[in-house]
């Protein structure tokens, strides 16, 4: 459906009979919004005929059309020919670069999150850095797209990445090496008789790649698996359908999410079909400050029906849903249409989804030193309406907890590299059933033929 299709349906004709006083108070709006197209209309014509460079037509109406959508929330956008084609590249799968999602800050670009298995990631960047120079060249001030642009090119070729870091004392380099980067949303592994699974994305995949997950793991341990842990932490989100396909896989049944548009009663409820694929074993799900919109509906979905206990860090607060309307064949709008709920009715815009369990990263000190970065701390963000029973929990990252006193050098000398994983993995051994003793029969032996 076209988007001016779909303002035809909301803005239905019979309003005007129906409502006493719309035409008069229409009438005005309208009148008032008239007043300030030709303000808008004014300032293109002096630009185009005044200002000291020439400057096309089209860059003046997409420039007002990019401040247009800017001044709404930091999720909403024109998507020109580059953005649109790395939107769809990002959800089927594939690109050519170093496998890093950025946005703009204050002019300033910003890593959300390395994809795993990729040169970004291989590298050591993070979450949370901010890079300056690309092949030496500033770029601070400059556009994301010129940025994304010089980062991506032909496989085999380098790029010198200058980072400023929060806890470093002066800016890190790296040199990497773009790849063909195949997006594989979804890793998984047995742990002795625990099955991980890693879901890093949301893209077209991610729901079916889960399911196949599950189903090795049954595979190679049978029937002695004790439970899951679903690693979510610093995944970036992406497609909801993929999210609820996900839920699914882990839910007997019930609702995972709804869509809650502007007018009240313009609810889209979703649920999971019958049908636990895991069978009812334990799962604990980690999460972290960058576990973000689609990862957040899987989270608050297990933790709302008692099926999984989260572990880690707030998570970020994403909590609105963007649908991307195509313009042209090259061009799209991604706008926000909808704040998405959790099961029990709980909005994650700018809380986020709270631990069951909170469980520091305590062998990255970094972690301590860096000041996590969220929805909240996002210029225009949405306001989460049902925020004021909560707002205890926004601030509350800096507070040390005193069961987590062990240090970072303790646990790398006991082996332990990922304190929030090795956490999970125990605790989901805690939480499997015994394995039933053997019954042996008193007597038994070997048959003996004969009639007496």
């Amino acid at each position: 459906m076209s988007l001016s299709n779909s303002w035809k349906i909301a803005l239905p004709v019979a309003a005007l009979i129906l409502v006493p006083g719309y035409a008069a108070v229409q009438a005005a709006a309208e009148t008032d919004t008239y007043k300030e197209l030709d303000a808008l209309m004014d300032v293109f014509e002096r630009v185009r005929v005044i200002y000291v460079d020439k400057v096309d037509d089209k860059t003046l109406i997409r420039g007002a059309i990019t401040g247009m959508l800017a001044s709404l929330d930091p999720h909403s956008a024109y998507l020109d020919g580059r953005d649109y084609a790395n939107l769809k590249q990002t959800t089927d799968g594939e690109y050519t670069g170093l496998g890093l999602t950025v946005t703009s800050e204050d002019g300033a670009v910003k890593v959300v999150t390395p994809t795993d298995d990729t040169p970004a990631a291989r590298a050591g960047m993070k979450a949370g850095d901010y890079i300056t120079h690309l092949d030496d060249e500033l770029i601070y001030g400059g556009s994301l797209n010129d940025a994304v642009d010089k980062m991506r090119g032909l496989a085999g070729t380098k790029i010198k990445l200058t980072v400023v870091r929060q806890g470093e004392t002066k800016p890190l380099e790296f040199t990497l090496t773009r790849e063909v980067v195949v997006i594989r949303p979804v890793k998984w592994e047995t742990r002795g008789s625990v099955g991980l699974i890693r879901i890093s994305t949301f893209n077209s995949k991610t729901g079916d790649s889960t399911r196949a997950a599950v189903d090795g793991i049954k595979a190679k341990l049978g029937g002695d698996v004790a439970g899951y842990v679903i690693d979510l932490r610093s995944n970036p989100g992406g497609l909801l359908d993929e999210a609820i396909k996900v839920s699914d896989v882990f839910l007997e049944g019930g609702e995972v999410v709804s869509e809650r548009r502007r007018a009240k009663n313009d609810v889209d409820h979703h649920y999971a079909k019958p049908g636990d694929v895991t069978d009812g074993k334990p799962v604990l799900v980690l999460v972290d400050e960058g576990t973000a919109s689609a990862a957040e509906i899987v989270a608050g979905a297990l933790q709302d029906h008692r099926r999984a206990l989260v572990l880690g860090q707030r998570s970020f607060g994403k909590g609105s849903v963007q649908t991307v309307y195509p313009l042209s064949g090259d061009t799209a709008l991604r706008l926000t249409t909808a704040r998405y709920f959790t099961p029990s009715g709980r909005s994650v815009q700018e809380n986020g989804i709270e631990p069951d369990i909170q469980v520091p990263q305590l062998s990255d000190p970094r972690v301590a030193d860096r000041k996590p970065i969220r929805e909240a701390d996002l210029k225009k963000h949405l306001i989460n309406e049902l925020k004021d029973s909560t707002d205890k929990l926004v601030e509350q990252d800096a507070i040390p907890d005193p069961r987590f006193v062990v240090k970072s050098d303790e646990l790398k000398a006991r082996g332990v590299l990922d304190y929030q994983l090795d956490y999970a993995l125990k605790l989901v051994g805690r939480l499997a059933p015994p394995a039933a003793p053997a019954v042996q029969v008193a007597g038994a032996g070997p048959a003996r033929g004969g009639s007496r």
